[in-house]
């Protein structure tokens, strides 16, 4: 898989991607589709406990649940309202199924201390996106970019990030903290 991964405080980002080898795909989409990536974990620290969190396409909620568990108080959004249930009895969460790519953008400007999107990309809501960050607060991405095709989907261009896209989207009003973007062979960063 290739994807990209951004981690910043406001003035601050991060990116990476990576792509496992095709034996280790299924095995990996298991586990990852259960736990918090290596990735958001990696960068947990930067969220405090009673942080607002807002989870972008949260599907069954692993990162939601995971940052709800360390104190966070999450507001989880998908357009999958079965999927969302897996949430309905974790504490610190609420769940909004929402159509984010049928309709105007709904959160206001700095609203969310932290904003975490996991595979994940929708280009004309991008900056409205990135503008629901708190001055001072973290921006967690990580997503497929160009050349996933060759590993399955996303593979459709519209779903994938150019090189070096993200930190280019992000750099006027974010501070990059950590940045990758490559081949992930071994569920490692590059």
């Amino acid at each position: 898989m290739v994807c990209v991964t951004l981690a910043m405080r406001w003035s601050t980002a991060a990116i990476a991607c990576a792509v496992p080898s095709v034996s280790d795909v299924e095995r990996r989409f298991r586990r990852e589709s259960i736990e918090c990536s290596a990735w958001m974990r990696s960068h947990a620290a930067r969220i405090q406990a009673g942080d607002t969190l807002l989870d972008v396409a949260c599907g069954r909620g692993r990162h939601a649940r995971y940052f709800a568990e360390r104190g966070a108080r999450v507001t989880a959004v998908d357009r999958d309202a079965e999927a969302l249930t897996a949430l309905a009895d974790v504490a610190n969460v609420l769940t909004e199924a929402r159509d984010l790519e049928g309709a105007p953008w709904p959160y206001a400007a700095a609203s969310f201390d932290a904003v975490l999107v996991c595979n994940y990309l929708w280009r004309p809501a991008l900056s409205d996106l990135l503008d629901t960050v708190r001055p001072g607060g973290v921006l967690l991405y990580e997503t497929f970019m160009v050349g996933n095709e060759v590993y399955g989907k996303p593979s459709r261009p519209d779903f994938l990030l150019r090189p070096n896209e993200l930190i280019t989207s992000v750099a006027l009003d974010f501070e990059v903290v950590e940045f990758r973007q490559g081949l992930q062979r071994d569920g490692t960063h590059p």
